[in-house]
């Protein structure tokens, strides 16, 4: 009677077993399409190695993940609770929840450009507040709709496996997708491998793309057995990351004929309390991930000559004039100040503006002053001249707006002062390689700023720091909380293409 008994229950568990696996086989192919959204975060691979890296890793990760997934919750209920309806209902709700924090991973990782995790927490929540705060009712319906039908999907998958469990084994799809999925999964770490060594950056830039994604890298492959000194390897590294040499200052501009809308720029020393009540109180709008460099002089370059801090020259620099302002159509641009101080940095500046110029840039010591002298007309802006001492070269500064369609454009983008001047020639018309960003139509490289000490670069949320030591740190752009995360060489590598190119 015991011996039956045993036999029945090794039976249910083996047949559950079953179940299990082919519950999963079909998660995989749900899971599947979920992961497919993180590829549409990052740009698409160049090359043919770099394709066949993606289409392996994505499914032999997402496999991966999947079946963890079963061994660490499904498989653990299977044995406490032998009984197939307590089983498949639990299941269905595991896996549901299971591919909802995969939606909502993916969500984050489109967002900010990186995953849910405990040092991303703070920047998560925010996100995830912005969301409740700004669309409340569509949050809630988006999530419950989205909830409701992957449990019903959970259900009906859970039902249908357990009813053709026999089938499905007769069918022999089992064994290829096995060997499809652990084919793929051992390619792509193998071809990783290779692509560490031979540094490409087509492979090496998808490292992070996948979440919970752990590479086997030739470096550690190669110390492991004494063939590679990691000691020697940050040296060359350090040495990698030295500042380019073959950059371009802006070359002649591009203009052609186009209507143009009046734009103020005022440039203030700095935002009070009651400087910002008065903003708030003429409708303008903060923007808070803007970010200048903390010294005048670089604040300087990057604001009005479109220039990174790589030359000791740099007070010589700003005794003349900007070469792009001679080659602007005549009346179309006014740089003045307000006061005789602003000329001691700039000497060339106009003390009385030019108010017919559709673009004005004002160095202002009395905003109130100078917004009530404004056309209220203008599309105006008023940002501090640099930022607050931090401990960053490039810290953040304050940027307020009266611009609907600009405040659209940047909403929750890293901006920086590089960016407003190819911004304002782009409204005239004109173009040119500009190392900044036009706000309207920005580049698809990740940002860089080239400062006395620092190199920064910013990819949404994620501002990667580099010292001249060699060392570095990664931080969030919004909250300033460091990450837990490694450097991104793929993503210095592109933003130093804005300075070679």
């Amino acid at each position: 009677m015991v011996l039956e008994q045993n036999l029945s229950l090794v039976n249910k568990v083996n047949r559950l077993l079953n179940w299990g696996h082919w519950f999963t086989f079909f998660n995989i192919l749900l899971a599947l399409l979920i992961t497919s959204a993180y590829w549409w975060a990052e740009p698409l691979p160049q090359s043919i190695t770099g394709w066949l890296y993606l289409v392996t890793n994505w499914l032999g990760h997402t496999a991966f993940l999947c079946f963890l997934f079963f061994i660490l919750t499904i498989f653990p209920v299977t044995l406490i609770f032998p009984y197939q309806r307590h089983v498949r209902g639990i299941a269905a709700t595991l896996a549901t929840l299971g591919l909802v924090a995969l939606i909502f991973d993916a969500y984050v990782y489109q967002a900010l450009g990186y995953h849910v995790g405990s040092t991303s927490s703070e920047q998560t929540i925010d996100l995830l507040r912005q969301q409740v705060v700004t669309n409340l009712r569509n949050f809630i319906l988006i999530t419950s709709v989205v909830a409701a039908l992957l449990l019903a999907i959970e259900l009906v998958l859970s039902n249908l496996c357990w009813k053709k469990v026999p089938r499905l084994q007769a069918s022999g799809l089992g064994q290829p997708a096995l060997y499809l999925f652990l084919g793929c999964f051992v390619t792509s770490h193998s071809l990783h491998i290779w692509a560490d060594a031979q540094l490409d950056l087509d492979v090496l830039k998808q490292d992070n793309v996948l979440p919970f994604t752990y590479p086997a890298t030739a470096n550690t492959f190669l110390a492991k057995y004494n063939v590679l000194d990691l000691s020697r390897l940050q040296e060359t590294k350090a040495e990698q990351l030295q500042r380019p040499t073959n950059w371009r200052e802006p070359e002649t501009l591009q203009c052609v004929n186009q209507q143009t809308e009046a734009v103020t720029v005022l440039i203030v020393p700095a935002l009070s309390a009651l400087d910002t009540a008065f903003l708030e109180q003429h409708n303008f709008k903060a923007h808070p991930l803007h970010f200048s460099p903390v010294e005048a002089p670089s604040a300087l370059l990057n604001l009005l000559y479109g220039s990174m801090q790589l030359n000791k020259d740099m007070d010589l620099t700003l005794q003349q004039a900007p070469v792009w302002m001679e080659q602007l159509p005549a009346g179309q641009l006014s740089i003045s100040a307000s006061d005789a101080q602003f000329q001691q940095l700039l000497p060339w500046l106009a003390l009385s503006p030019d108010t017919t110029a559709p673009l004005q840039i004002k160095f202002s010591s009395d905003l109130a002053t100078d917004l009530t002298q404004s056309d209220q007309g203008q599309q105006l802006l008023v940002l501090t001249l640099q930022a607050r001492d931090s401990q960053f070269d490039l810290a953040p500064a304050q940027l307020y707006s009266r611009w609907p369609a600009l405040h659209r454009a940047i909403s929750n983008t890293v901006t920086q002062h590089l960016d407003l001047i190819p911004t304002l020639l782009a409204q005239l018309g004109c173009h040119s390689n500009w190392p900044g960003d036009n706000w309207f139509t920005p580049s698809a490289y990740p940002k860089l700023n080239l400062l006395p000490h620092q190199l920064v670069s910013f990819k949404k949320d994620k501002m990667i720091l580099v010292r001249e030591d060699g060392s570095y740190g990664v931080w969030s752009a919004g909250t300033l909380v460091p990450l837990n995360e490694k450097l991104d060489i793929p993503q210095l590598t592109d933003a130093l293409k804005r300075v070679q190119q």
